[in-house]
């Protein structure tokens, strides 16, 4: 059976993607009044580096502080008719808390009836034996606002009360356009919807790049939770989505206010670091085979990551 029948990208009948609905979703609070308290080495992170939703709980992660609160999985970025793989490889590993081989053991073992994607991030609680949750927006929040008391002394507060609201609309619009825009793009069945998708994608991509004109980050004078959102999308664009999913009107490195912001980023602690390009390819070009029936990956681009930029006028 092939990935793509057992994972069939989900379109409707106009061969628009629609994205399924995240149906784990207890949340952790800091008092524990969920039923799942914030306590250290309580909960496991099941990751894989490919994917963009589980790239942002890696970054904020790291840039908490959370290596020791929070243990963490990568799966296997080649993801066949069996779903995510625990294994030994490069870069990733073996589940050392259940001893799952596959992340849809995780998932059957929380609920024997679920039926869907298995999906990356996914944050595994070791005292009642089950997921938490799937949904990746609340992962990073959670451990943005209830962990606090685990935070390391310098950590940012990457989801200020005070900007709540306009990260909040920011993320909404910069999710439905980028992040999502770009499988929308890539997945779609037909003509009519791939250009609907492209359009609104670097019609977005456009409207960021003036704002980034005027501020260095895209929420006040700070890295907040819609940068990492941002970027996770930015540091797959020109390796992946302008070939394979024919995001290709103009590249990341055509934009010079988004090009360098995303520079920026990259040479950041915490950001660079947790960026693995082999997974991302491999990923990307290996398992959607509907779209690369070839499976080939191409060795390109070339792009330096590390060149200087200017972001740090908006300082002055």
């Amino acid at each position: 059976m092939s990935v793509a029948a057992q994972f069939p990208a989900e379109t409707n009948a106009a061969g628009s993607f629609v994205r399924q609905a995240y149906t784990i979703r207890d949340r952790i609070t800091a008092d524990g009044a969920s039923g799942f308290p914030a306590e250290a080495g309580r909960y496991h992170l099941y990751v894989s580096l490919a994917c963009p939703w589980a790239h942002r709980a890696v970054i904020v992660r790291k840039l908490l502080g959370l290596e020791s609160v929070i243990s963490l999985s990568v799966v296997d970025p080649i993801r066949d008719e069996r779903g995510w793989a625990f294994r030994d490889g490069p870069g990733y590993s073996q589940d050392p808390v259940n001893g799952f081989q596959f992340l849809s053991e995780a998932y059957k073992r929380t609920d024997p009836d679920y039926t869907g994607r298995y999906t990356v991030p996914c944050l595994w609680d070791r005292v009642t034996g089950r997921l938490v949750t799937n949904n990746y927006p609340d992962i990073t929040i959670d451990f943005e606002t209830q962990f606090q008391a685990f935070h390391k002394p310098d950590a940012p507060d990457l989801y200020p009360e005070a900007l709540r609201a306009e990260i909040d609309e920011i993320n909404a619009v910069v999710y439905e356009d980028v992040n999502n825009g770009v499988y929308k793009a890539g997945f779609a069945s037909s003509q009519e919807a791939y250009e609907g998708a492209v359009t609104a994608l670097f019609k977005r991509l456009d409207w960021i790049e003036e704002r980034l004109a005027q501020q260095r980050f895209l929420v006040g004078n700070q890295l907040t939770e819609a940068d990492i959102r941002l970027f996770t999308t930015l540091a797959r664009f020109d390796s992946v989505y302008v070939g394979h999913f024919k995001c290709n009107l103009r590249r990341l490195v055509d934009y010079p206010n988004l090009w360098g912001y995303a520079r920026d980023l990259y040479q950041r602690p915490g950001f660079g670091e947790t960026v693995n390009v082999d997974h991302i390819k491999r990923h990307y070009y290996m398992t959607h085979d509907t779209i690369n029936p070839t499976r080939i990956v191409p060795l390109g681009p070339i792009v330096d990551w590390t060149t200087p930029h200017d972001r740090a006028r908006f300082d002055r």
